[in-house]
């Protein structure tokens, strides 16, 4: 009898479906071994047991890559509020083409390798500095308030050239006495306005 139910079941679905979809008889081979398991096992303690654990779904999709991703555009958004309204639409462009994807190099090499362990205990400044300082933002260890790197920019007046700014950043590996360069962006011959007007 069950041999006829299912030589009917195998035929009514390739007739619904055209034949699209054949059934396998590696279905029907693993419904006949549990029919045949005697139900007198589960008496005698051979159950299996299954465990569920649950996973928060905001730690399943926190990785090092979106970690990053969200420090570079917390970086951009940081940068622009340095640059005010004055400086910021000046050098718009050549920031976006070549300091910001530098910055972002940066980042990428020098935070990489902590870990997203490491990585999710670290954050960005939120403020960058004003009037004459260099401080665009630092990301720091939300434990210790150590800072991990620091980037800044600083206006120079090269003589016979004019004003610029100079990207650079400083690493805690060395106690941030290195100035490591990034890029320059040239202003203009005019003093520039202060950082955040």
């Amino acid at each position: 009898m069950k041999s006829w139910w299912q030589k009917s079941l195998m035929i009514a679905v390739t007739v619904l479906t055209l034949g699209a979809i054949t059934p396998n008889h590696m279905i029907w081979e693993s419904l006949l071994e549990e029919e045949d398991v005697p139900k007198s096992h589960a008496s005698q303690g051979q159950t299996k047991e299954y465990t569920l654990e649950w996973i928060d779904p905001a730690e399943y999709y926190v990785t090092t890559d979106t970690i990053l991703a969200d420090f570079k555009l917390t970086a951009q958004e940081q940068s622009y509020m340095k640059f005010g309204s004055r400086i910021g639409p000046v050098i718009d462009t050549e920031f976006r083409t070549r300091i910001l994807p530098a910055i972002q190099q940066v980042m990428d090499t020098e935070l990489a390798e902590l870990g997203k362990d490491r990585l999710r205990n670290l954050a960005i400044s939120e403020k960058p500095s004003g009037d004459h300082s260099e401080k665009i933002f630092h990301v720091f260890n939300k434990d210790s308030g150590k800072d991990e790197i620091r980037f800044h920019v600083r206006t120079e007046k090269k003589p016979l050239e004019g004003y610029s700014f100079n990207f650079h950043y400083h690493l805690a590996s060395d106690e941030y006495q290195r100035h490591i360069s990034i890029g320059d962006i040239y202003w203009s011959k005019n003093t520039p306005p202060k950082w955040l007007s």
